[in-house]
């Protein structure tokens, strides 16, 4: 089976305004999306403390095979964001210390795989983010073919090419470009009521004060 290489046409968003992503939770950003377009949980950021804001370069895996993301690392950009439906499969590492390599001399942003890694140590020792779904030391197959830059599917989440995916520790987020437009506006209004409900609570206010919530014997009425 072969590999597909698609060729969509993507609007690459400006370094500042990916800037402006990377100072915004993913939980507030989520909070602004309606909950929503949230990656499964159970997808992890392998290093604490890192943050990322970058476009997807989206790959499709067949289970327990990388051979299309070997490809992909002649198909991107700098600051793309590896993002890769491995079939959710844990039990075969796609990614490991070779790819990793790799991808940091191409310049990639960070990499997501709804999938397994492995070579875990040093993936988390280099500076490019990584989120898993899992880590297994078994090595994966080649040849069984996949798609590149084409939509696919991530942790339970549509995603296609060029999407604004967001991370920090709490998890990641895919942004379309179509909710873009005054996101970070009301990303920081958000942030700044939440800072204001903080305050109460320090000042000794309860949270259902704080929050304005109606009084409990009012609740279903």
């Amino acid at each position: 089976m072969g590999i597909q290489l698609h060729t969509p046409k993507i609007e690459h968003l400006g370094a500042g305004e990916l800037a402006q992503f990377l100072q915004l939770p993913v939980a507030i950003i989520g909070d602004e999306l309606n909950r929503s377009q949230i990656a499964h949980a159970a997808i992890r950021p392998l290093q604490r403390g890192m943050r990322i804001a970058g476009q997807a370069l989206t790959v499709e895996c067949m289970a327990g095979d990388n051979s299309a993301l070997h490809y992909c690392l002649e198909a991107c950009w700098p600051g793309a964001v590896i993002v890769c439906d491995a079939r959710a499969h844990i039990d075969t590492a796609v990614w490991g210390e070779v790819m990793h390599t790799c991808a940091q001399r191409q310049g990639i942003g960070a990499v997501a795989i709804d999938g397994a890694i492995r070579d875990s140590s040093a993936l988390a020792a280099s500076a490019l983010p990584v989120y898993t779904r899992g880590i297994c030391p078994r090595g994966p197959h080649k040849g069984w073919g996949g798609s590149i830059l084409g939509p696919i599917q991530f942790g339970g989440v549509a995603v296609n090419p060029g999407d604004l995916i967001v991370g920090d520790d709490d998890g990641l987020i895919i942004v379309r470009l179509t909710q873009i437009a005054g996101l970070v506006e009301r990303c920081r209004a958000r942030i700044a009521r939440e800072a204001a409900v903080l305050q109460k609570l320090r000042g000794g206010e309860t949270t259902v004060q704080a929050l304005e919530m109606p009084p409990i014997h009012n609740i279903g009425r």
